[in-house]
């Protein structure tokens, strides 16, 4: 537990940039972390650094065997991080667009190994990350895109879910590790573990975008042909993501330059800055959990350091749900409702509330005006998959990250008390 050891919480805030104030409208608390976390500001640093150097890599000069010693340390990070050995696990890690761009490359890509015919097989709980792709690759290839419902009142999908739709001839599947929406998390051995069971050769692909900065991640014990995360969701910055590829999924056909090497997913020349911020965030994961181990060893920290996040931030749902100090919780408050229920153990750092008067913008616009920064999910293209079977137009999500303090919870439950004696 984070703030079972003093000065820690301060220490982690301090490595961070704009914790409390935002760089246009001055102070605020923020709980917007699901659209986007906190930078480090180490990513900052780096980012600056690496924006001037003008040498390219793969030339004859130092400069730039530099640059590739750099990306191959953040390569070697990156498997770290996943628990993806070279030797044991295989497979591939690499840079793209985003984590969005990744899983589209993910999923058409193992579409397209695939045998000819079938079906393929997501859930509604996806983002639409992972989700358009497969209705993409589905309408392209001629195959039946099977849709998994996934249970309203938890917010999440389980393994029995996907059980009752399952068949010998699934070819491609996705999981989504987390929702943006209700918060849930989901038991992702477990569903790859029934979807072997049935389709063997299935090729199943993980959007991890929201899971990253709250939870480990194993790819080891998993039992997956792909994983993307978008790393401006876990402390660096926009502008690339990062995914593994199993090794099965690497040696089918794919695009890649003609004579390039075999084992290569990434097209053109990717920003090295990229690798060295996602380097800094390993870094820091490394450094957080040396806090919660005697090991010296990276992995052991990192699952150290997820351990103690999750831990922190069911400290913190836990208070927003249900009270601290003399504040009563969200759950106690009049004409409130709980997406995905009030004590939900799938719950990843994030509680999505609606209002039986107040609609949704409402209540983030006066929570803005109150400095707390939070979002409002619309029954959109990107929400709608959960709003619309609630029969909810659109919920206010607030979302928490380890770097957040019972005392800025306190600061939210004050103000949602405000605004709801106001109304």
């Amino acid at each position: 537990m984070i703030t079972a050891k003093p000065g820690l919480l301060d220490e982690i805030r301090n490595r961070f940039a704009h914790v409390e104030e935002c760089p246009f409208t001055g102070p605020r608390v923020f709980f917007e972390n699901a659209g986007g976390a906190l930078h480090l500001n180490s990513v900052v640093e780096t980012s600056g650094k690496f924006a001037a150097i003008p040498d390219n890599q793969g030339r004859d000069n130092p400069a730039s065997q530099a640059l590739m010693e750099i990306i191959a340390t953040a390569r070697d990070n990156m498997r770290v991080f996943f628990n993806a050995p070279a030797d044991t696990v295989g497979g591939e890690v690499f840079v793209g667009e985003s984590g969005t761009e990744l899983l589209f490359r993910l999923v058409r890509n193992a579409a397209a190994a695939a045998p000819k015919g079938g079906a393929v097989i997501s859930s509604t709980l996806e983002h639409p990350a992972s989700r358009s792709a497969m209705a993409r690759w589905a309408d392209v290839l001629g195959r039946e895109h099977i849709l998994v419902p996934h249970d309203n009142a938890t917010g999440t999908v389980t393994a029995d879910d996907y059980r009752k739709f399952l068949t010998p001839d699934i070819r491609v599947a996705t999981i989504i590790h987390t929702s943006p929406v209700t918060g849930m998390g989901v038991d992702v051995q477990s569903i790859a573990a029934a979807i072997r069971e049935v389709s063997p050769d299935c090729f199943i692909i993980v959007d991890g975008i929201q899971h990253a900065c709250h939870g480990g991640i194993d790819i080891a014990a998993l039992g997956i042909d792909g994983y993307a995360v978008s790393p401006y969701k876990m402390f660096s910055r926009h502008g690339y993501g990062v995914a593994w590829a199993s090794s099965r999924l690497t040696s089918a056909p794919r695009e890649r330059l003609v004579g390039g090497p075999e084992s290569a997913w990434e097209l053109g020349t990717r920003d090295t800055g990229a690798y060295a911020t996602f380097s800094d965030v390993i870094e820091y994961f490394d450094w957080l959990g040396s806090n919660f181990t005697e090991s010296t060893d990276r992995r052991p920290r990192i699952e150290a350091a997820a351990s103690a996040i999750h831990a922190h931030e069911k400290q913190l749902t836990d208070a927003a749900l249900h009270g601290t100090g003399n504040l009563r919780g969200l759950s106690e408050m009049p004409g409130i409702t709980i997406l995905g229920g009030i004590d939900n153990p799938a719950r990843e750092g994030l509680v999505s509330i609606v209002h039986d008067k107040l609609d949704s913008p409402e209540i983030v616009a006066a929570l803005n005006e109150r400095g707390i920064r939070t979002h409002t999910r619309k029954a959109d293209h990107y929400s709608g998959n959960v709003l619309t079977p609630l029969g909810l137009p659109n919920c206010v999500r607030i979302s928490f990250c380890h770097y957040n303090s019972e005392a800025e919870i306190a600061r939210l439950l004050a103000a949602m008390e405000e605004i709801l004696a106001a109304a």
